[in-house]
């Protein structure tokens, strides 16, 4: 899986132009509740990790790619998805 295909994929934008770290609201792809993950552009352009859910404690998959400017675009997935 990758940015290219996000159909089936829960993807968030944030706006980061006003601090380096920011929070993006997401949804676990195992149970659906609503959690936040702290995103950093001093990650790098392309990032990938895991982080648990803090309701369900199930493994996401983790991708955030920063454009030109600042913007996060985040993709939260099962880590069957890969």
């Amino acid at each position: 899986m990758d940015f290219d295909d996000l159909e089936s994929l829960r993807t968030y934008d944030s706006d980061l132009d006003a601090e380096l770290d920011d929070v993006v609201h997401v949804s676990c792809p195992y149970c659906g509740e609503a959690g936040e993950l702290s995103v950093d552009p001093g990650g790098g352009a392309l990032q990938e990790y895991v982080e648990d859910c803090e309701v369900c404690c199930q493994p996401w998959l983790v991708r955030v790619r920063f454009d030109g400017e600042g913007q996060a675009s985040v993709i939260v997935a099962t880590l069957d998805d890969e």
